[in-house]
């Protein structure tokens, strides 16, 4: 017995270091559903967002200087005008402003001083819209430390204390903040389809989750303490306290298969409205609902009640990674996410592996299917779109393992083929993926968040710059004009509505 445990270890050992080459785990390799199939791009062609742009194009000029050749120009030469070389450069120093105020005193004895700019009056301290920008931008663009940025402003000759750059990361943001929460207000009124994703997010030294709601218009994060369902229905409620019990509520609790004896005594009750998060606690209470599974349930009932009653459609799509906290309302599963179910099986023999390769390929055919599905629509690709996903994920094939994964897709089938009801709905999740790397990168330089509100401005800037990127707007030109109070940059959310508008109407 002893001896054929050794001989099987030592197959599996042999098995994985073949697989390996190296000490390291087993590396998956990128999900292959969104390449071209071999031949549909020519070789010599250049990875997508790569090709060129001119750079001189609309450069701005700020000085002009005229060379003279070295030598001396013989008489009777012949001005042919100017070789144009033009360098780059940027200044990099302190520029320092004292205002000298007028004070006069008037014969009747009051006091006339002269007034601050426009734009120092609303910074309201003793640093420019420009330096105020540059902190901010440092901090939540290039996500450099509060340390390190006063190290260099001490560095370059800026007078400057830690506790004024620590104040401007914060003190600053009250109009940010408000403008965050527009952002998401607009962005789920006007949007059909939404994609949505977690991550870790350490808080004062315990573990917390930041939530990504966004789209291609706007990008919206959230930290709190949990990821569950109830949180996020408290996120898309968009600034909203209340809980709402109606028939929205009701069909979701019926559909959780909340107790007979609970749902018929809150139906008894009628539409009720909870104004906050107390209230609801004391209203469980009185209407008897104490067993933690029903707690759940009624809750999540009454914030979904709440949220359709505050403006959002019950047919917006979301598309998630298949994290049950998000399958509320219309529900998408991002392909790629699906596909990864496959790639991570390893087939202990050559059956097994071929098995396992020609089956990815079926998903990957069937996935470049659904893409073309997309651009033009019709009834008969719906009908044998259907009919091909249960060919594919219903096959039994001679490896056991690949046989439960296909059967786990095959489950997920309206989920997965919510795209042949709407076109409009995204075949995966890489948005959310994107957005949320950039809190990631955050998060893996910086660690965690120390105060409350320097976890509201984390997610509030993270936001705002990710959204201006999506919008084509310079984040470094939109903390100026924001900073400044010129407003010459519309609000985000205006900006988001508009897309919405332009996309709907086409």
């Amino acid at each position: 017995m002893r001896a054929q445990h050794q001989q099987e270890t030592q197959a599996l050992k042999d098995e994985i270091a073949r697989l390996k080459g190296h000490k390291t785990r087993p590396q998956i390799r990128p999900s292959q559903l969104e390449r071209k199939p071999d031949g549909q791009q020519p070789p010599d062609s250049k990875r997508p967002g790569s090709s060129k742009r001119s750079k001189m194009a609309t450069l701005e000029i700020h000085e002009t200087l005229k060379i003279a050749p070295r030598e001396t120009v013989p008489q009777a030469s012949c001005f042919k005008g100017y070789a144009d070389y033009t360098v780059i450069g940027l200044r990099f120093q302190p520029h320092n402003v004292r205002y000298r105020l007028e004070v006069w005193v008037t014969p009747d004895g009051r006091r006339l001083t002269g007034q601050l700019p426009a734009t120092m009056a609303v910074l309201d301290g003793h640093c420019s819209p420009e330096l105020v920008g540059y902190i901010l931008h440092q901090h939540h663009h290039a996500h450099v430390p509060q340390n390190l940025i006063w190290e260099q402003l001490q560095d370059i000759g800026v007078p400057i204390s830690e506790g004024q750059v620590n104040r401007i990361l914060l003190d600053y943001s009250g109009p940010f903040h408000m403008e965050k929460e527009n952002l998401l207000k607009v962005g789920l009124e006007v949007s059909r389809h939404i994609h949505v994703d977690d991550t870790g997010a350490r808080h004062k030294g315990k573990n917390g989750y930041c939530t990504q709601i966004g789209n291609e218009w706007f990008t919206y994060f959230e930290s709190t303490g949990s990821k569950s369902r109830i949180n996020f229905l408290r996120i898309l409620r968009a600034g909203h306290t209340g809980y709402l019990l109606d028939d929205a509520a009701w069909k979701y609790m019926e559909g959780q298969q909340l107790a007979k004896t609970a749902l018929v005594s809150l139906k008894v009750l009628g539409e009720i409205a909870v104004p906050d998060d107390g209230a609801w606690q004391e209203a469980l209470k009185r209407w008897g609902i104490t067993q933690p599974q029903q707690v759940r349930i009624v809750t999540e009932g009454a914030l979904l009640g709440s949220v359709l009653h505050h403006g959002i459609h019950p047919e917006l799509v979301i598309v998630s990674d298949d994290a049950g906290q998000f399958n509320v309302l219309r529900h998408a599963l991002c392909w790629i996410h699906a596909e990864r179910t496959l790639a991570k099986l390893v087939g202990f023999n050559e059956d097994q592996r071929q098995a396992l390769e020609a089956k990815r390929t079926e998903v990957w055919d069937f996935y470049r299917d659904l893409k073309a599905y997309k651009v033009a629509p019709s009834d008969d690709d719906k009908r044998a779109l259907e009919t091909r996903f249960d060919e594919i994920f219903a096959a039994t094939t001679c490896f056991a393992t690949l046989n439960h994964a296909l059967e786990r897709l095959h489950r997920n089938k309206a989920e997965l083929l919510l795209v042949l009801k709407r076109p409009d709905v995204p075949l995966h999740n890489n948005l959310s993926e994107n957005d949320i790397r950039e809190y990631v990168t955050r998060r893996k330089r910086s660690g965690s968040t120390r105060s409350d509100l320097g976890r509201r401005c984390r997610d509030t800037f993270a936001s705002l710059k990710k959204t201006c990127r999506k919008l084509g707007i310079s984040f470094w030109r939109y903390l100026l004009d924001r900073i400044s109070g010129a407003n010459s940059v519309p609000q985000l959310s205006d900006l988001v509505r508009q897309r919405a508008q332009e996309a709907h109407s086409t």
